[in-house]
């Protein structure tokens, strides 16, 4: 072997490097990224609460044995388990109908992350489109995008879901549905922005050259490399559907009683609050640790996997 050792280079690469007579080997992407998730601890606690709270709703049954549905008026109203007339019989106390408050916090889990997930895909569905279109062609279509953008944000999102909600009624699709169209823009304007930086990469052009069609340099070529942006909004956006939801259900406008919602919880406990406030605590801490977590997962996300140099 030479004298000259070598300098790191991309993906692991070995280079030479002067007098030294020894290798250095550059980490790749995913260790440099599997690196940084171990040391922030944004990231991790978002994880945490998170993956928490995920494995409360798969396996919901297994936390409690009552039905949150079944009303039993002589135990209405028990309190938690740390006032002196608590019973760990429920640990959580009961509502105003006697349904136990735990498994209605258990369920209620499923409730808040079925809707926010299923708003963030149809927003990813919409926003995807709009933004790559946008910033692949550019010229006339930016501009309608563009203007179409602006139009939604220039309506409340809370106010026009209360709107069409009140027309149409209140249900848990409905929600979903309305909800993952007002939620969009977000992931418009990241992925137009994007979009326009892949597309003066040399693969895009050698794609042109080699005479692929539209849909497959976008949908093969682009969209790949906007993945690590996807995931960042996504966090973000179902953490922001799942609070859209918990107000409509508080205003009474959401997801309908029986059906265990955080937010329709702390609407049905509002009477109660100077006297009994572990009815609106108990699902306000819950919902506060959900979105918390996911706010932290997406600025984590953000981070571990932003340019070397950008963390």
């Amino acid at each position: 072997m030479s004298d000259a050792a070598t300098h790191p280079g991309p993906n692991g690469a070995v280079a030479p490097d002067e007098g030294l007579g020894r290798q250095v080997v550059f980490p790749t992407p995913g260790q440099v990224m599997r690196m940084r998730m171990r040391h922030h601890k944004g990231f991790i606690f978002g994880a945490v609460f998170v993956l928490a709270i995920f494995l409360m709703a798969v396996f919901a049954p297994m936390l409690t044995s009552y039905n949150p549905y079944t009303q039993h008026l002589s135990h209405r109203l028990v309190p938690p388990v740390w006032d002196a007339k608590g019973t760990w019989k429920h640990p959580l106390g009961t509502d105003n109908l006697g349904r136990d408050y735990l498994s209605r916090l258990v369920y209620g889990s499923r409730v808040s992350l079925l809707i926010g997930f299923s708003c963030m895909l149809i927003a990813m569905v919409i926003g995807t489109l709009l933004g790559m279109s946008a910033g692949y062609f550019g010229g006339k279509v930016d501009m309608l995008v563009g203007f179409i953008i602006t139009v939604r944000l220039a309506l409340p999102a809370v106010l026009v879901a209360v709107a069409v909600v009140a027309l149409i009624g209140g249900s848990m699709q409905v929600v979903i549905l309305v909800l993952g169209c007002l939620i969009w823009d977000r992931f418009a304007v990241v992925l137009r922005t994007s979009t326009q930086q892949v597309c003066s990469m040399d693969y895009v052009d050698a794609a042109r050259a080699a005479g692929c069609s539209t849909l497959r340099i976008m949908f093969r070529e682009i969209l790949p490399n906007l993945f690590n942006n996807l995931m960042v909004i996504a966090t973000l956006e179902i953490g922001r559907a799942i609070l859209l939801e918990a107000a409509l259900s508080f205003l009474g406008m959401g997801v309908q009683p029986p059906t265990p919602s955080w937010g329709l919880m702390i609407s049905e406990g509002k009477e109660y609050m100077l006297f009994q406030p572990y009815l609106i605590t108990v699902p306000g801490v819950a919902l506060f640790i959900l979105v918390l977590g996911m706010n932290l997962l997406g600025d984590g996300l953000r981070d571990v996997t932003a340019p070397e140099g950008q963390a």
